[in-house]
């Protein structure tokens, strides 16, 4: 297990991941009335949105193998301290041109805010903390809403809202730069040596281990994302299902996930990553199959909730074994890949069921949730086996 984590450094650490979550909230609330100030059309915030992830995949990329030349402290300071930058100039912005701009610059400073912290967790943390974090995640999704709605609904301009969320990463940024000398030692793993200063990129790359983990990453990722955009869709016209029940039904399915993030990170400290692990990702492909079954509502719902709960320690667990897969020395590296082939899979695997479902029928989700189950089993298994002696 990793050594205990020193409690200023995880307090920073959650913190950093509810700062994450924040501006995905903000922008769903504030967008009408940024829209109407602008002047531009309801779908103009896809440009925004392409922005932000081209920057998002960019750095969570290149953070992993940033690491070990910068160091967490200095990588994590920069980076907060440019998300920081970027929402105040969300907040300032005179128009559409700017806020894309913005975008951009948030999505290179989250990208590798995600990328650094998980790489550092991974070594630093054990499977409740790893876990946790993520729950945190969601728990800034959450609030950014309420953030831009208070903002608003004091009567105050959508600006206020990004105003305040930067003024909040600035003080994190400030606070990991002070901090920057005590995240440099991650402590050791019991039972495993202490990997070189640094490996060779290309033999990094080399690794199949690093790519079918990675693709795993991206599998999951279309999973939760695809089952929660889509699950609606199945519910009110494949299954009959009001739209308001459907809403709630919808909405347990991230409550459960949360849920779950909490739950099962206590459960995997206490009987071992690998397990949780697998029991998820098992897990997984009974809720998709229960979602597949034709049947009433409430299988589909049921189905949903055990996905949710399933899915939960996944992404977290997957990053915190990361180096047993591909070794100590590549790990970092292997983690930035991970994120941002999540980051694409997450926006590239619910269209692509967007289509199939376009072309078929809503009842199409289920199988497809099955196949993707299968898939993140049969990826993880032969990560397993590929990875370096």
């Amino acid at each position: 297990m990793p050594t205990s984590p020193r409690a200023s450094l995880l307090l920073l650490a959650y913190l950093a991941f509810v700062s994450l979550g924040l501006p995905d909230g903000l922008l769903g609330v504030g967008w009408p009335a940024m829209r109407s100030e602008f002047g531009v059309p309801t779908e103009a915030v896809g440009v925004a949105l392409t922005a932000g992830t081209a920057g998002y995949l960019t750095s969570s990329l290149l953070a992993g193998f940033g690491i070990a030349r910068l160091g967490v402290g200095r990588l994590l300071a920069g980076s907060t301290l440019l998300a920081s930058l970027a929402l105040t100039g969300y907040a300032l912005a005179p128009g559409l041109a700017v806020v894309v701009c913005c975008a951009l610059v948030l999505g290179l400073g989250s990208g590798a805010v995600d990328s650094g912290l998980n790489a550092y967790a991974a070594g630093a943390f054990g499977p409740r903390h790893m876990n946790w974090l993520h729950a945190f995640f969601g728990l800034g999704v959450a609030l950014g809403p309420l953030i831009m709605t208070g903002a608003i609904g004091a009567g105050l301009s959508w600006r206020w809202g990004y105003g305040l969320v930067a003024a909040g990463q600035l003080a994190l940024a400030v606070a990991f730069a002070l901090t920057v000398r005590a995240w440099r030692d991650r402590g050791p793993v019991a039972g495993r040596p202490t990997p070189p200063a640094s490996v060779p990129v290309r033999q990094t790359l080399r690794l199949p281990a690093v790519w079918l983990g990675a693709l795993g990453f991206g599998v999951y990722a279309a999973i939760e994302i695809g089952a929660g955009l889509w699950a609606f869709l199945l519910l009110t016209e494949g299954r009959g299902l009001g739209a308001a029940a459907a809403g709630i039904c919808v909405s347990g399915y991230w409550v459960s996930l949360f849920v779950g993030r909490v739950v099962q990170g206590v459960i995997a400290e206490r009987f071992g990553s690998g397990r949780v692990l697998w029991g998820s990702l098992f897990g997984l492909a009974g809720g998709a199959v229960l979602v597949a079954l034709p049947g009433p509502a409430w299988l589909a719902v049921a189905g949903l909730a055990v996905i949710g709960f399933a899915a939960a320690p996944v992404f977290p667990l997957l990053t915190l074994t990361t180096a047993d897969r591909v070794g100590g020395a590549h790990a970092d590296r292997a983690i930035g890949v991970q994120i941002a082939v999540a980051g694409l899979c997450g926006a590239l695997g619910p269209t692509a069921i967007g289509v199939l479902l376009g072309r078929t029928s809503v009842e199409a989700l289920g199988p497809a949730l099955v196949v993707l189950a299968v898939a993140l089993i049969a990826l993880q298994l032969a990560a397993i086996r590929r990875r370096p002696v």
